[in-house]
């Protein structure tokens, strides 16, 4: 399943190479980067089914012992692109990877592979010749199955689900109710499981106008949800905790780290009209923490990236070098006249690299500057901290209870169970990881927040609320992206954007709740929210 020691090393080196430019990173810059991981890298740009876009994981609030993960890919679905609109690939493999000992090497794989059946299609342009109003609906023509196996440290292979996906949601007179589509693909996964595997309405919420000289340079250019109106495909998954866990025990070795790939057939052949996929699966396409890819390396490591796997990611001195002297403070200074903080940024390392724990192993053998336990396999009873690897991955805390009231800004609002501790659907993640960048906790605790950058990029919330309820994510849109009123095929208005980041009403103080969980101290959320900002840095 995993590439040679040798390939693995010689791939990493390129890309540590790459992570020393991060340069890139200027999309971190006052408000946000771009899309996460979508269109990332020249390759999988020519391949958008294939694309990782973000990864989500948080424990489960409505199912007591479960955790969930949302992978999407194939971003940025208007969802007017028809006729053939946006299938999952049959030569792929769609994987979400879980390690639960620290040694950057996954111990669970749960792998989405599909077929296609659209034979009733061959006599047509359309993709439904009538409404949909279940998934076996004889209007609808093109129809998607998949079989999700689950894969053990060891290698062994185990069939724990088989579906239908959901399809791509072509318009009101096609699909009168989407809503339905969605309970009908959601299928139970082994014992206790459930998966819904479908389209959706892109949960990341940011705008993208930094690619324009950095919001046009005086941050005038903000407050537009640029992925609003668009969809993704994802694969919405939720398992026991203890069936991910190291050696089956949650509660003894609650932390894992999550991350996706693609994997696709090395040839494809094109002739006459039929296309043939053949020789052995490669990975194509990887993601953690959100914006690391897009905006962090440069153009000629992107693809190199996207071949890797975590483990190699702390072996390049380049790369640390880049994380211990971030460039994307630099930048901001450069061009906002904002200082940046001095380094070795060593917090950064710690969220970056090898989770946040009072004993986490840092690079140069120095103590942790961070004193607090919060999500590092380390915390795991059963890990060898022999054993541990650096290794850019999103680090979920699953012992973390559940927030009643979550604040957006995650720990650096005082919300334990917000990213960079995994990573939630309404987590306000470049607002997060500007602050850290930027220096919030670099100075130890109470974090100063940069007033200059205090209301991110403006946009606070995704253009649609998430449910509270599996599988949490808001069903496809089928309007018009480039339509004035642009809200979700439900009608509901979009949220405002002007909500600044440090709005008390939106969580309370940044040390509330952190005197008690693991006997943190105050610093740890300190350090959790540099974690979120290490998510840019993280592959840097």
């Amino acid at each position: 399943m995993s590439e040679s020691s040798s390939r693995r090393r010689g791939t990493s080196a390129m890309i540590v190479a790459g992570v020393a430019l991060s340069a890139t990173a200027l999309a971190l810059v006052p408000g946000s980067a771009g899309a996460s991981s979508h269109r990332e890298a020249p390759l999988i740009a020519d391949a958008p089914a294939y694309d990782n876009t973000d990864v989500y994981a948080f424990v489960s609030p409505d199912a007591e012992g479960t955790v969930t993960f949302v992978a999407n890919w194939f971003g940025l679905q208007e969802p007017n692109g028809g006729p053939t609109f946006y299938p999952w690939a049959e030569d792929a493999r769609y994987n979400i990877k879980i390690d639960s000992d620290g040694d950057a090497v996954a111990d669970t794989t749960y792998r989405y592979e599909f077929t296609t059946d659209n034979a009733a299609q061959q006599n047509t342009f359309l993709y439904a010749n009538g409404p949909v109003e279940s998934l076996d609906d004889e209007n609808l023509l093109f129809k998607q199955f998949y079989t999700l196996t689950k894969i053990d440290r060891y290698g062994e292979e185990t069939v724990v689900a088989q579906g239908q996906a959901a399809p791509s949601n072509t318009g009101p007179a096609s699909v009168p109710d989407y809503d339905a589509l969605i309970d009908e693909a959601t299928v139970p996964v082994g014992k206790g499981g459930q998966t819904y595997v479908g389209q959706i309405e892109d949960p990341f919420f940011l705008d993208l106008r930094v690619f324009d000289l950095l919001y046009g340079a005086d941050l005038s250019e903000v407050g537009q949800d640029t992925l609003a109106g668009y969809n993704v495909n994802t694969t919405v998954l939720q398992v026991p905790i203890d069936e991910v866990a190291l050696n089956g025990d949650g509660a003894a070795n609650p932390v894992i780290g999550i991350w996706s790939t693609t994997d696709r057939l090395s040839s494809v052949e094109y002739g006459g009209g039929v296309e043939e996929a053949s020789g052995d699966f490669v990975q194509v396409s990887r993601l953690g923490n959100p914006l690391v890819n897009e905006v962090v390396l440069p153009v000629s490591l992107k693809d190199a990236f996207n071949a890797i796997g975590p483990d190699v990611d702390a072996t390049i001195p380049e790369v640390v070098d880049r994380v211990l002297y971030p460039e994307v403070p630099e930048l901001v200074e450069s061009i906002y006249g904002i200082p940046a903080p001095e380094g070795p940024r060593n917090d950064l390392v710690e969220i970056f690299l090898t989770g946040v724990a009072v004993d986490a192993p840092t690079l140069d053998g120095s103590a942790a500057p961070i004193a607090a336990d919060l999500n590092s396999q380390i915390l795991n009873a059963d890990v060898d901290p022999k054993s541990f690897v650096p290794a850019e991955m999103l680090r979920l805390n699953t012992a973390v209870p559940v927030t009643e009231d979550a604040n957006r800004l995650g720990v650096l609002g005082g919300d334990l169970q917000g990213f960079p501790n995994g990573r939630r659907l309404a987590d306000d993640v470049v607002d997060i990881g500007l602050q850290t960048l930027e220096g919030a906790f670099a100075q130890g605790l109470p974090p100063v927040i940069v007033d200059a950058l205090a209301g991110g990029d403006a946009v606070p919330a995704n253009d649609a609320e998430f449910s509270d309820e599996f599988p949490y994510v808001v069903k496809a849109s089928n309007l018009n992206v480039n339509d004035e009123a642009n809200s979700q095929g439900d009608g509901t208005d979009a949220p405002s954007a002007a909500t600044s980041s440090t709005e008390e009403d939106e969580g309370g103080s940044f040390l509330d709740g952190l005197s008690n969980l693991f006997g943190l101290v105050p610093g740890l959320a300190g350090m959790a929210l540099i974690g979120a900002g290490s998510m840019r840095l993280r592959r840097g």
